[in-house]
């Protein structure tokens, strides 16, 4: 069943007192960058640090009468499903690729649920997670694909619109679809003629080539910066991909030496660490591929990121993705 408005007010309701609203605030330097004024929307500020509380909490406060909880995750979803399933006393098993940064899987033990990896992919965590399904009669909790968790991320969207009314663009980060489908919806709804864009990264975008394709395809899973984006969008998507299909305006890519910037960017500029999957947006205004035209705002979706990285970045020095190499460059503000 296909989510609407009133679904996602009923999850606001479900999600009171554990992920209430989070902070908007304006960035003065991307206000200046972009000549608009842009907002950032701090779901790294949730209990868990990212915004995937919210859709697995929702989800797993409907699942009744079943042995435990799985998911696959690329780290965010999984700590999310692990936090609502200690919240209600039930098993969690989350499965992962071995392209997770170690640090999340720490992070998703931390709060006491079993990981398993599982090869080298997002197909293979899922994998994994299906057959915990069958053979152990675990409930799935899809990280995008389940309306439940579109409706627990709408909830960002509901936020948004009722703190700034006036909002004319929103920048998602997107990924399997389940952020964007939710925050376009809830917008959408309260504000039909409001610009709602993803923006991903340009190398294994999964739901840009389902897009492009008219249908969900497989792509290439590779090592980003924006890890949280990685991962594939399942090839019998049934929610997430129409939505997004049928809801964003555009959908926008950015290199990985952009996001390295952006993440230079928000750290500096508006002091706030977070992963590389957050300034998408950012990255998007920053390199002219996204013009704005009226108040904007953004998600900065999660903290969860690999310090030593992290350090890096900021530091300007050159980081390893796989067999690609971006190339170190310490910040210098724009005269």
């Amino acid at each position: 069943m296909t989510p609407t408005l009133a679904d996602i007010h009923a999850a606001a309701q479900v999600l009171r007192g554990v992920a209430d609203g989070t902070p908007l605030v304006p960035s003065p330097f991307m206000t200046e960058a972009g000549g608009q004024e842009f907002l950032l929307k701090l779901e790294n500020m949730q209990p868990i640090g990212a915004f995937k509380l919210r859709g697995a909490f929702n989800a797993v406060a409907n699942v009744m009468d079943a042995p435990g909880v799985t998911c696959c995750s690329t780290g965010n979803h999984g700590r999310g499903v692990a936090f609502a399933a200690r919240e209600k006393g039930m098993r969690a098993v989350i499965c992962m690729s071995e392209l997770v940064p170690q640090a999340k899987v720490d992070g998703i033990r931390a709060l006491g649920a079993e990981v398993r990896i599982a090869g080298r992919s997002q197909d293979d965590a899922l994998a994994e997670s299906l057959r915990l399904v069958e053979e152990e009669g675990l409930v799935e909790i899809s990280p995008f694909d389940d309306p439940a968790v579109i409706c627990g991320q709408g909830t960002i969207g509901l936020e948004m619109m009722a703190k700034r009314p006036d909002l004319e663009t929103i920048l998602v980060p997107l990924s399997g679809g389940g952020l964007a489908a939710g925050v376009a919806l809830a917008a959408k709804a309260i504000k039909p003629h409001i610009r709602v864009v993803g923006i991903t990264m340009d190398r294994g975008a999964a739901m840009y080539e389902s897009i492009r394709a008219g249908h969900p395809v497989e792509v290439e899973e590779v090592a980003s910066l924006a890890d949280s984006l990685g991962g594939g969008i399942g090839m019998a998507n049934k929610l997430s991909f129409p939505m997004c299909r049928d809801l964003l305006d555009e959908v926008v890519l950015v290199s990985e030496d952009e996001i390295y910037h952006a993440m230079q960017v928000l750290y500096y500029e508006d002091r706030i660490v977070a992963e590389g999957a957050c300034v998408v947006g950012l990255a998007a205004v920053l390199t002219g591929k996204v013009t704005l035209s009226g108040p904007t705002a953004t998600i900065v979706t999660g903290r969860n990121l690999d310090m030593e990285m992290f350090t890096r970045i900021v530091t300007g020095q050159d980081v390893q993705l796989g067999d690609v190499t971006v190339a170190g460059k310490p910040y210098r503000r724009a005269a």
